[in-house]
């Protein structure tokens, strides 16, 4: 949930009527601008804001002639959202303009709906009015204090507070906290204990049990083509995750990379802004580049104060000699039917221990298959409901020989065409496989628990994990064309 504008107005009969404060939200505008397209009403100036809240209210023109606008009794407003009709070339309605009122102040906020304009959806089911209206009674107890009507100067100093308030708990728009209400100026911003001051970037600060955790993922890519004249491609590319619930304002923690001693250095490593601290030779070793047997090779440590939200902490690839899985695919076409055979390996330094591990077969540009005459040596065999898929769902182990193989036929005899593809035609056809191995990296890079270091008033509880996906991987037909990519797979 984002708000566009915020405003917080004071209203006394009698007296002038003010806009004392407003903030607007240029990148949520933007936002709302996308999501509503030729609907996109912009929000006016303050002034006509003011004009039109008031009209809407009843609260302006009262010894005026009757105006149906405003006095209608079918206009009568019995909820917190709002209509306020723009006039003008580019006008239209706002909704919803949530609205709280107490005493002399009157606070509002424009919430982003994230759902089709037209037809306009009911408010339960609104998140963003729920949050907003929780804001603006956040920020109405801090501003009123232990009264329902708060003293001038009182309020003079909290409205010159709302800035640094709204950086801290409405960051880009977005409610993340409510100010504390009944706070005493000096103490009415929501900042931790200590003197440290809260950096812009960071939207929160975490109250509660202390955890860091640290997941590392490493995705694999490759093209098999099973063909002597054609080079097989793979890599590997790594990302690290954390989320950090630690106490303070500025937090350090330090996360340590390690490679087994035989293991390739990291390459093109890329980290986040908020790393304080590196090793320039982590940064210059590339993969386009020659390997250098003096690259650095770790172990590689990240210092750096989390932000308050989960974040990649750096990014890396990692050349391997062999990719996990080696499989060959031949196909024959005989008489409107196809003659097939696989064989998957899984290399011996690959645990043999999968979450999940599937090949599939797709068929483009033919019709429907009819009968399926095929064997599998290991795993279960399905076929897509659309039938232009084989499935071949391997399970969890590969047999102790490492080694699996699928043969048989299939015939295409559907009374509907299956889907097509123009790269697919005639023989050229590919397998795609999709595994997880969980615990696992092909670099060998890890994550210690007893390596990562926290310095924060309370210990943490750490949690570290890392597994092996794969990503665009595929064997292609060796009877076929193939498409052939020239040097390093990159992402």
């Amino acid at each position: 949930m984002s708000v566009r504008a915020l405003w917080i107005i004071s209203y006394e009969r009698g007296e002038s009527v003010a806009v004392r404060f407003s903030r607007r939200y240029p990148t949520v505008e933007q936002r709302a601008k996308c999501m509503a397209g030729s609907l996109y009403v912009s929000v006016p100036e303050d002034g006509t804001v003011l004009q039109l809240l008031l009209t809407e209210l009843g609260l302006s023109d009262s010894d005026k002639p009757y105006m149906a606008l405003r006095d209608d009794c079918l206009h009568q407003q019995r909820s917190p959202a709002l209509e306020l009709h723009v006039e003008g070339p580019s006008g239209g309605v706002l909704w919803p303009l949530l609205v709280i009122s107490q005493g002399p102040l009157i606070l509002a906020c424009l919430a982003v709906v994230d759902a089709p304009a037209d037809p306009r959806p009911p408010l339960a089911s609104l998140f963003s009015v729920s949050q907003g209206l929780t804001l603006l009674a956040g920020l109405q107890a801090f501003l009123c204090g232990s009264g329902s009507k708060p003293d001038r100067e009182g309020l003079t100093s909290r409205l010159a507070m709302m800035p640094s308030i709204l950086l801290q708990i409405c960051p880009l728009g977005t409610p993340l906290d409510i100010p504390q209400p009944g706070a005493s100026s000096a103490s009415a911003m929501p900042t931790p204990a200590g003197t440290q001051k809260q950096p812009a970037w960071k939207t929160g600060v975490h109250r509660g049990r202390a955890v860091v955790n640290v997941a590392l993922t490493e995705m694999v890519r490759s093209m098999q083509y099973g063909n002597r004249n054609r080079q097989d491609l793979w890599d590997v590319y790594g990302t690290v995750t954390c989320k950090c619930e630690v106490e303070g304002v500025l937090p350090n923690v330090t996360v340590t990379l390690t490679l087994p001693p035989n293991g390739s250095p990291l390459m093109d490593v890329l980290v986040h802004p908020c790393v304080s601290s590196l090793d320039a030779s982590v940064l210059t070793a590339m993969s386009v580049e020659d390997c250098d047997s003096s690259a650095f090779s770790g172990p590689y440590k990240f210092p750096f104060s989390p932000p308050f939200e989960p974040f990649r902490l750096c990014s890396y690839t990692s050349q391997v000699p062999v990719p996990p899985i080696l499989g060959t695919y031949q196909l024959k076409d005989d008489d409107n039917q196809l003659c097939i055979t696989v064989s998957l390996k899984l290399h011996e330094s690959v645990r043999n221990s999968f979450e999940y591990c599937e090949a599939h077969l797709p068929f483009f540009n033919r019709d429907q298959m009819g009968s399926v005459d095929v064997k599998v040596s290991s795993g279960q065999l399905e076929v897509s409901k659309e039938k232009n898929l084989l499935v071949w769902v391997l399970g969890q182990k590969f047999p102790k020989s490492r080694e699996v193989s699928l043969e048989g036929s299939v015939s295409f005899s559907g009374e509907l065409p299956g889907p097509t593809d123009p790269l697919c035609t005639d023989l050229t056809a590919y397998i795609k496989l999709y595994f997880r191995v969980p615990d696992l990296t092909l670099s060998g890079c890890c994550v210690d628990q007893h390596s990562v270091q926290v310095y924060s008033s309370a210990k943490p509880r750490i949690v570290t994990s890392r597994e092996l996906l794969s990503s665009e991987y595929f064997i292609w037909n060796s009877t076929g064309t193939a498409p052939v990519s020239s040097g390093h797979m990159m992402l």
